[in-house]
Parts: C-alpha cells; structure tokens; sequence
C-alpha cells in the first residue's frame, strides 16, 4: 500500500533472552513460550509487552481486563460488551500469566481468568494497525486504471446474483468507482441498482436528481460550462460517500466525465514533500454553500481539512476538495496561510496532471458509482439537451453490505 510505505515497522527479534528468577526483585518478569510459533512476554509495570510472529507489542493492563471475551464480559451473540469498563480498576495487574501455542492466558485479582488468542492480539494491536491498511485500494492514474482493464457488472447478474454484487464491491473498494452496464435508461432502474448496494442519502437536492442544464438549482452543476475536479457536498459536516451518475440522454456533443484518484495524488504530496501532507490534513477549511432562489433557499458550511485521515498510520481516508465552494480562509493564522497556499498548490498540480485524468463518455444504460470521499469528478462543458440521473448514497451502508459479503471495508 502506497500511503502505508512511510510507516516504522515494528519488527525487534527478542534473541538470547533469559527468564528472571523467582528470587528477582526486578519488576520485569519474563516468560517464554515452548513451541513452534515464537512468541515471548513480559509482564512490565504498566503494560504487557508481546512478542509474536515478530511483532512486538504492548497492552495497557485495564485495555486487556476491558477486552475480556469470556462470557460473564461479552455477549458472543450480541458482540456487546456486558463488563462496566468504569468499574475496572484503573491499578489493575494480572496475578498470574501462561502461554500456550495458541493462547495468552491472564488470572486477574479477583480470581477471573482471560484467554486471549495471540493472532487475535496480534491484530487488534496499536503496533498492528499501524501497518495495517483499513482497506485495500490500488492508487491510479489513468494508465494504471485502464490498464487494470476492470470488469464493469452486468445489469442483470448484479440485480441478481451477490457474487457480481461482491465483484462489483470488490473492484468499488479498490479503486474508488465502477459501473454497471446495461441498465434501463430510467430514473426507476437507476434507484433500483443504487438500492442494491446503499441506502439513498436524501439532501436538499431530493432523494434522486433528475436534471438539465436548466440552471434550475444555484449550482454550476446545472449548466453547460465545464467543470474542474472535485468532490461534492464538500460544505456537508460530512461530505456524501457516494455518487450516482446515469446519463439517460444527450443530444449534442461534448461533456465527457474527468474521474482523478484524490488519494493517488495525495500520496504523491506525502512522498515528496510530507510537510505539505502535513498541513493539509491538520489544517480545517471551511467550504460553504448559500442557495437563494424563489424556491430554494439553503445555506450549508463544512469545516474540515482537505485530507482526512486514520492518525495510527496516516492512511487517508477522505478527500475534501472543491475550489468552487471553498470558503473565505478565515480559520487559519496569518504565518501558517502562505505554507497552507503552497500544499495546496502542490495537491492542485497533482490533481491536475494529464496522466492522471480518466475521461469516461458517460451514456444510457451505463451507472456509474463514485467515491466521492476519494475520487474527483468534472466534465467538459457539452452542447444540446443533456439529462442526467443519480443519487447520493451513504457510505456506512455501501461498506455494511460489502462487509456482509465477506470484504474488508
């Protein structure tokens, strides 16, 4: 994983060591599991520290007494904590340790004991999510895309069959869109396929838009003017996390779709200048929407910085970026506004590199689904009538149904 290169490993070989006597007045007591799978413990003064499989980590005594999954502490069929991590004493030692091949066993002062499985350990730990990715994605520019050739689903296997959904969702997680060809030209087909996938996020804009270039709405989305790359509902709290396109017709020439991977530029900004990364994902921003039309009237702001991202590994997890709707600076000091212009510009240049647009002729019977907490969208302005289809659709909801069909999102 490309945003993941820079992160330390924590990988120390723990050789030649040897166990403390019981004698030992030392406070570091260490023990060494007999068997195949290397693994090493020591139970330090204010926390466990674990070495297996060549990771070496450490829990907080209170974080393991909490993470108890014996049955008096946690509801196996609920997957709900039943222990009051309040009544944890915030002091608490284990009184006795043991290792087995698989297992981590600790007996607490009451008398409870807890069995934790090492590889689950291994997994939930700071030092393991560190150099982990939350989900897997392949960074793109246009070549990297096209050349990956993705499959796009069949309307009427991916209505039908949750293995063109998983494939769908599969190649969706990885590379931040997909389509589905061979719809039904219709507003009706369109909620039908977005359905599968999501529940539809209803804004001021109604549940599904179904529009012209008829500037019917204050928004140069409605026009014929081309449009530069960006995110929507960037003045959203929380920007939209996913968008539907369906082009149901177009009379006239032009107005082919940009699609730019945010999180493949962002990663070009970290390697090459991560004191511009920096600022970027620290800084908040304001973005702003005011609407006053006869029959519209709205006025949204979203504060937030123009990368989001996971601060255990650095891994970014939305892009927030739209020049239209940027608002005035005002939430960031004088000597600090001249570095953030400079991150900018250098996220701008990526953003706007020929090699890493993908123009994609948008046209009846193909859906497209974007990540618009990653990839960027525009268009080249257009000619003649225009009617485009779509949605927002929520995010938790896209990655609830990719989970339950065995993804990791």
């Amino acid at each position: 994983m490309a945003l993941i290169r820079m992160l330390a490993r924590y990988v120390h070989l723990n050789q030649g060591l040897k166990c403390l006597g019981a004698s030992s007045q030392s406070k570091r007591l260490q023990h060494t599991a007999t068997h195949s799978s290397s693994c090493n413990y020591q139970l330090l003064p204010d926390c466990l520290e674990l070495n297996y499989g060549g990771l070496v980590m450490h829990f907080d005594y209170v974080w393991l007494r909490d993470h108890c999954r014996s049955a008096s502490c946690y509801n196996s069929k609920t997957n709900q904590r039943n222990l009051d991590t309040a009544s944890i004493d915030l002091n608490i030692r284990p009184l006795k340790s043991r290792v087995d091949e698989n297992n981590l066993f600790l007996t607490w002062p009451d008398g409870h004991m807890t069995r934790y499985n090492l590889t689950w350990l291994a997994q939930n730990s700071y030092e393991g999510q560190k150099r982990s990715a939350m989900q897997p994605r392949i960074l793109w520019n246009a070549d990297i895309y096209s050349s990956a050739k993705v499959p796009s689903a069949s309307w009427d296997k991916f209505m039908s069959c949750d293995e063109e959904l998983k494939n769908f969702l599969s190649n969706f997680l990885l590379y931040g869109i997909a389509f589905v060809e061979g719809a039904p030209p219709t507003l009706e087909a369109t909620e039908t396929a977005t359905q599968r996938v999501s529940l539809i996020r209803e804004t001021m804009y109604g549940r599904m838009w179904n529009f012209t270039s008829d500037f019917s709405r204050g928004d140069t989305a409605y026009t014929k003017l081309a449009l530069d790359r960006h995110t929507d509902t960037s003045y959203f709290q929380e920007p939209c996390g996913i968008q539907v396109f369906h082009c149901l017709r177009h009379e006239g020439t032009g107005g082919r779709t940009l699609l730019v991977d945010g999180f493949h530029a962002a990663d070009a900004v970290l390697q090459r200048t991560p004191e511009n990364f920096e600022l970027l994902s620290h800084v908040p921003i304001k973005h702003e929407y005011v609407e006053n039309l006869s029959e519209h009237r709205n006025h949204m702001i979203g504060i937030g910085p123009v990368l989001n991202v996971y601060p255990w590994n650095n891994e970014v997890y939305m892009i927030r970026y739209n020049n239209y709707d940027r608002s005035v600076i005002n939430t960031v000091p004088h000597d600090v506004v001249r570095r953030w212009y400079t991150a900018h510009r250098q996220l701008s240049a990526e953003l706007r590199r020929p090699d890493n647009e993908l123009w994609v002729k948008l046209k009846p019977g193909k859906v497209l689904f974007i990540d618009n907490w990653r990839v960027l969208h525009g268009r080249e302005s257009f000619t003649g009538l225009r009617q485009l289809c779509g949605c927002y659709l929520t995010r938790d909801d896209v990655l609830n149904t990719a989970r339950s069909l065995g993804l990791q999102a």
